[in-house]
């Protein structure tokens, strides 16, 4: 069998000459000592400025210290929005809380179901003839507030509207939408 070229140069000592001819040329290292008292100076530790480092690099150390900093503003920023945004939140839902003292008309004995979409869902209230007239004519409409669908005038739901457009879950436009002769506005599916 034919031998690698690596193997045969082993085999006949070339390289391990070579290899202790270049360990020879090379000079032991000596400990470094300092000029005035002959001790054995220890080398810089990574901490201490690095010679060999170029102008305007910083160490790694303190490139972690500037991006922990920096990441801790962030957070601290984002922490103050979101604060900031629940304290609006807090006191739209108080404004709206207040507008609606005694201005709910739903009642307990509603007989019709008026069924509307609002977030996503197909959602329904319980009026009676004449609430579920006046609602689908946009004399009333309908307010979310703590989970239930309130039933009040077209003036207070516009005034809902203007403090937080979400909260409105159904509000019909009389010059929008045409109504039937029962009441029910033509764009109805259901």
């Amino acid at each position: 069998m034919v031998d690698s070229l690596r193997d045969q140069l082993l085999k006949s000592g070339i390289v391990k000459q070579l290899k202790d001819e270049r360990r020879q040329q090379q000079p032991a290292p000596k400990p470094h000592t300092s000029p005035a008292k002959g001790k054995p100076r220890h080398p810089k530790s990574p901490h201490q400025s690095n010679p060999g480092r170029k102008d305007g690099e910083i160490d790694l150390a303190k490139a972690y210290a500037i991006r922990a900093h920096t990441e801790a503003e962030e957070r601290k920023r984002a922490e103050q929005e979101a604060a900031e945004q629940a304290r609006l939140k807090r006191e739209r839902k108080s404004k709206v809380q207040k507008l609606l003292e005694g201005q709910v008309l739903n009642k307990a004995d509603g007989d019709q179901v008026r069924h509307f979409e609002y977030g996503g869902k197909i959602r329904r209230v319980y009026v009676d003839a004449l609430q579920l007239a006046d609602l689908n004519a946009g004399k009333l409409g309908l307010v979310q507030n703590a989970g239930r669908y309130l039933l009040v005038a077209q003036a207070v739901a516009e005034q809902v509207r203007e403090i937080d457009p979400h909260l409105v879950a159904l509000l019909v436009d009389p010059a929008a939408a045409g109504v039937d002769e029962d009441g029910i506005p033509n764009d109805l599916m259901w």
